[in-house]
């Protein structure tokens, strides 16, 4: 009777027959699997991990990389209201800024095309999508990041990618789980493709009450994004944006929110970092605002009482004079930004501004001395 032939494994205790029997698993899975397939830490490539800015100067150096990554999954989430969509309308007109290309997945159908341009998006160049269900909405995602001619897709939001069994069904039916598998499906696809196209796909969600929390057992957190767990744990950066107050002028109307955002993951740099902007009503966030704060911090720029001061040179009373001032100085502008970026440690290259026309601010009496004196040069010619 013939003995049926098994391979046996054995390990091998030489270390250099070791070491010669990896190289050849290595070759093997080069071979079987495409060339970069697997590769020493110490083989690959390093490279600076590029970013987009989100707009806000302080937000940005909270991410640690100087804005949110490319090539990676993004979720902003947070209440009613917050902020969510501004953010992200300035991340798209910072990534156009940059010479990207960026598109809209408009799930809420709830675009203002309008505020999007007051806020500095180039609309005419924007790709915009309405889809009907969650799952046409993830297969344009997906069309998008395979092209690899895209830069940067948001997608607005998660708790509106409704999935088609729920569309096509009654009122009351129950679609328990539906939601939260369709987020997994698509997120195990999305993953790969984004990196190697180098796509950054920002969702946005909601809030929502934690029904399952037990607060008498101690309980976990009161409130929990949409669409299950899945994009908690694909997204390389997840950011926590919230109203912190209303902004007013004396007793009149709200002209704005003061809006705090918290970094609550981050696979780039050190997570939980905090950050606070203005968002003002029709304008979006207040990037001059963030400066006269972030040098005020610093002690770049100096406030004494409702005064702010650089040196010798006064900006003016209270914040918005020295919003004023710091716009009508582009160049003064760049060079506290350059002292902001130093006080972190980080390397800022300033932009070339033209040069500023001094104008002087005479009073009265000198004006007349000034006419007189030449009335007398031309009496002597």
């Amino acid at each position: 009777m013939a003995i049926k032939k098994t391979d046996k494994f054995e390990r091998i205790e030489d270390k250099d027959e070791r070491k010669k029997a990896l190289s050849i698993a290595l070759e093997k899975i080069e071979k079987d699997f495409g060339k970069g397939i697997i590769m020493r830490m110490g083989d690959a490539p390093k490279v600076n991990i590029e970013s987009i800015s989100t707009g806000a100067m302080n937000l940005d150096i909270a991410l640690g990389i100087g804005g949110i990554p490319k090539g990676r999954i993004v979720e902003i989430y947070g209440p009613e209201s917050s902020g969510k969509t501004t953010l992200t309308l300035h991340i798209i007109a910072e990534s156009q800024k940059a010479g990207g290309v960026a598109a809209f997945i408009d799930a809420e159908h709830a675009l203002d095309p309008e505020y999007a341009r007051k806020l500095g998006v180039d609309v005419d160049n924007l790709l915009i999508s309405q889809p009907d269900t969650g799952e046409q909405a993830l297969a344009i995602v997906e069309a998008l990041v395979r092209s690899s001619g895209i830069d940067l897709v948001i997608v607005d939001s998660v708790a509106a990618l409704v999935p088609r069994a729920e569309i096509e069904g009654n009122m009351g039916d129950s679609h328990m789980g539906l939601h939260a598998r369709l987020m997994s499906q698509a997120l195990r696809k999305l993953a790969g493709i984004i990196s190697k196209s180098n796509t950054t796909v920002v969702f946005i969600n909601q809030l929502r009450s934690n029904i399952s929390t037990n607060p008498y057992a101690g309980g976990g957190p009161a409130e929990t994004t949409t669409g299950g767990r899945a994009l908690k744990f694909y997204a390389s950066v997840r950011i926590d944006i919230r109203r912190a107050e209303q902004l007013k002028q004396g007793d009149g109307e709200p002209y704005g929110a003061k809006t705090k955002v918290k970094v609550v993951k981050n696979k780039m740099a050190p997570p939980f970092k905090t950050c606070e902007f203005d968002i003002i009503f029709g304008e979006g966030i207040s990037k001059l605002g963030i400066i006269v704060d972030m040098a005020a911090d610093k002690n770049i720029i100096k406030k004494s009482g409702a005064w702010y001061s650089c040196g010798d040179i006064k900006l003016g009373q209270g914040k918005e004079k020295a919003k004023i001032y710091l716009e009508e100085h582009p160049a003064f502008l760049e060079e506290i930004k350059e002292k902001i970026y130093k006080s972190y440690g980080i390397e800022y290259e300033k932009k070339d501004v033209p040069k500023e026309v001094e104008t002087i601010n005479l009073t009265d009496k000198e004006i007349e001395d000034s006419e007189e004196l030449l009335l007398d040069d031309l009496i002597i010619e």
